[in-house]
């Protein structure tokens, strides 16, 4: 039996006994990381004069009109107190810390990480825990759900839930399917309001889908594309859903092509507005490392051909995009969990490792959650929780050093980035020469000079966003061109294997054409024996009368031969000698 599914019945056979068993457990268990190096950068506050400021400062956080505020403790300011870039650190924290878990959602809002349900030790969770960005302090929302009652609404705790898909939609943010104690028939919608801190039930439109989790759901536009999962009877689904957020109207989508085999616990993604990927996920028996694309224009799904490092296989990892790179972090493979964080690039489809973790680390675990943020003009992911035979509540912040678009522009692939890399010690060297620079005030007027520079840049600014337009529009033609050279491969495939199965039955035509000439060779063959043997029955029936007759003329003198002995002897004449 698998460690999940022994750790449900367990909980079920504790809730048998004593349904208040639960509220005995303590509120959370931090269990130390060990055999992992991370970086932990040292942090000092400084003052304007450049001194050690030895008394760090007071900041308050309030999260909602109904979520707990403290003051907490800080060195510095929220994410700028991560200091190292392309690898994993653990950022200090302030606040009370949400109980370990997996299989959570989690969504950015307002420079804050919502994280919600999740699973932990075989219990589902509907805690809703905030971890403010320009802090990093966490706190708790006391939120309630509203359900109708006749004219009065009531107030009542969210049900718990894990698997779930957790969106952020506008101003609010939406939980969508996910496992629960007692599920529905179909998929249920969720709203979260941080105004009020009231869940509410979405009523939607359209025939829904059936119940599930660990499905992936993807936004793209105003559209929630919903692909795969598990159901309440534990079966594997490879359906393809799609919500309009504007009409909250679910559509089940017709399709061509291959679709991804069923699984649940994969990554998804969207590019350019487009193109939705599937990567990874597992069935009951094994995980995958495939890469489904499919075109949300033609609904048609495609196998890309795929660059760089070979991705190992995992279910149960997190995936977020930044601009036109994709990173997938984390995850299993029934062994160990998988401890490379990789990139793909949407657009070129190749795949590359960013760094690496050591040990047995929350980053390396199952059902870990991933957010994206930018923050001071630097691209910020965040990790959450996650599980590698420990819970985790644990917190890592991956820096990069080359900001990306996140816009979502797209720039052309090994031209575009050694031309940004080229740019860029341009830049840090105008910064630091303080050729860039300039002072905007009343008192002094601009010289000629500066004015001009600054006119410059402007035009090159200008020029540069036309360039990446323009960048962009190849890249699009571009990506179209790799999707046509695929299907075209995919056509000449197919033309070669029906010309080898045209050969294979050519050449089994001809072995039963030379089988059958054979076989008429033969029945001439026994055509002409048959004559034979009908002209050997006759000459054998003419011999058989020609010596019946000769029998019986024989017999015939015979017997009277016999008779003239007889009545010779009677009348006195003597036989002839030549009879004796």
């Amino acid at each position: 039996m698998a460690f999940a599914e022994a750790m449900r019945l367990f909980v079920k056979i504790l809730e048998e006994e004593d349904p208040a068993w639960y509220s005995k457990a303590p509120e959370y268990i931090v269990e130390p990381t060990t055999g992992m190096e991370m970086h932990k950068p040292k942090l000092c506050l400084t003052t304007p004069n450049g001194n050690s400021s030895p008394k760090p400062n007071t900041i308050s956080t309030e999260i909602g009109d109904m979520s707990e505020t403290q003051d907490k403790d800080i060195t510095m300011e929220g994410l700028g107190s991560v200091t190292m870039y392309d690898q994993w650190v653990a950022p200090p924290l302030s606040g009370q810390r949400p109980k370990p878990r997996y299989q959570h959602g989690s969504a950015l809002l307002q420079e804050k990480m919502y994280i919600f349900g999740g699973n932990y030790n075989g219990r589902y969770l509907n805690d809703l825990q905030v971890l403010d960005l320009k802090t990093l302090t966490w706190s708790k929302v006391v939120a309630k759900s509203t359900s109708d009652s006749g004219e009065s609404t009531v107030s009542m705790p969210v049900a718990p839930c894990s698997g779930h898909s957790l969106i952020t939609w506008r101003s609010r943010i939406l939980s969508v399917a996910g496992h629960t104690k007692n599920p529905s028939a179909t998929v249920t919608v969720k709203e979260f309001d941080p105004q009020t801190c009231m869940w509410s039930n979405i009523e939607t439109q359209g025939k829904a889908p059936v119940s599930r989790g660990g499905q992936s759901a993807t936004l793209v536009g105003t559209r929630l594309v919903m692909f795969g999962g598990e159901n309440a009877k534990r079966s594997l689904l490879n359906d393809l859903h799609i919500l309009d957020l504007e009409t909250m109207t679910w559509n089940e989508v017709d399709y061509i092509g291959t679709p991804p085999s069923p699984r649940s616990d994969h990554a998804a993604a969207c590019h350019a507005e487009r193109y939705l990927l599937i990567f990874g996920g597992a069935s009951h028996a094994m995980c995958f490392n495939d890469l489904h694309v499919l075109d949300l224009k033609s609904m048609e799904w495609s196998r890309p051909k795929q660059h760089g490092v070979t991705p190992a296989s995992r279910a149960g990892h997190a995936g977020v995009t930044v601009g036109e790179n994709w990173f997938i972090v984390g995850g299993g493979n029934n062994k160990s969990g998988v401890s490379e964080t990789l990139l793909l690039n949407m657009s070129t489809f190749t795949w590359s490792v960013v760094t690496t973790v050591q040990g047995r680390v929350p980053l390396a675990s199952e059902g870990l959650s991933l957010v994206f943020a930018s923050f001071t003009g630097e691209d910020v992911i965040i990790s959450f929780g996650g599980y590698n035979g420990h819970y985790s509540n644990e917190v890592y912040v991956l820096k990069q050093s080359c900001k990306s678009n996140a816009q979502t522009r797209i720039v052309d692939g090994p031209d575009s980035i050694t031309t940004s890399r080229a740019v860029e010690p341009e830049i840090e060297t105008a910064q630091e020469g303080k050729v860039r620079e300039i002072m905007m005030d009343n008192v002094d007027p601009l010289p000629a000079n500066v004015r001009n520079v600054e006119t410059s840049e402007k035009l090159v600014s200008a020029l540069k966003v036309g360039n990446e337009e323009l960048r962009a529009t190849i890249t699009r033609e571009q990506f179209e061109m790799v999707h046509l050279k695929q299907e075209l491969a995919d056509a000449e495939s197919r033309n070669a294997n029906l010309t080898k199965e045209l050969q294979s039955v050519r050449g089994q035509l001809a072995a039963e054409q030379s089988r059958c000439f054979k076989l008429e060779v033969d029945v001439a063959e026994l055509r002409q024996k048959l004559q034979t043997m009908d002209t050997l029955q006759k000459e054998l029936e003419l011999l058989q009368r020609q010596k019946a007759a000769a029998e019986q003329a024989a017999l015939n003198a015979e017997r009277r031969q016999g008779s003239r002995g007889v009545w010779g002897w009677l009348a006195g004449t003597p036989p002839d000698k030549s009879d004796s």
